[in-house]
């Protein structure tokens, strides 16, 4: 995949989407069709291809980037905190790890957008 600044918006909320559903060291199938509801499957496996080779640091870094490269809206923030709640009740629990999550990636998506 090309550097995180070529990502399209569709990537880049993918990538944020591989990132919570795997916060609990799980990725269940209905997570997956959540976020393949998002994208093409074409985006998913690159997408998917370039998430299992980074690590956290990685991962965060590449958000963090992504977001400051596009300029997004109050709605589009809006949109964003939805898909990773649909994503986190996907297999029917939000647990605490991901509650966890879901607030700190909140957290770092607001400062970073």
């Amino acid at each position: 995949m090309d550097s995180v600044q070529n990502w399209s918006k569709k990537e880049l909320v993918a990538y944020i989407l591989f990132y919570a559903a795997n916060s609990n060291l799980s990725e269940t199938n209905k997570e997956r069709n959540v976020i393949l509801s998002k994208v093409d499957m074409n985006t998913y496996q690159m997408v998917y291809d370039e998430f299992k080779n980074d690590n956290d640091y990685q991962c965060i870094q590449k958000i963090v980037k992504g977001l400051e490269t596009h300029d997004y809206s109050k709605s589009d923030l809006k949109q964003l905190f939805l898909d990773m709640k649909i994503l986190f009740f996907a297999d029917g629990e939000f647990d605490q790890v991901e509650h966890v999550v879901f607030n700190w990636l909140k957290r770092i998506i607001n400062d970073a957008a």
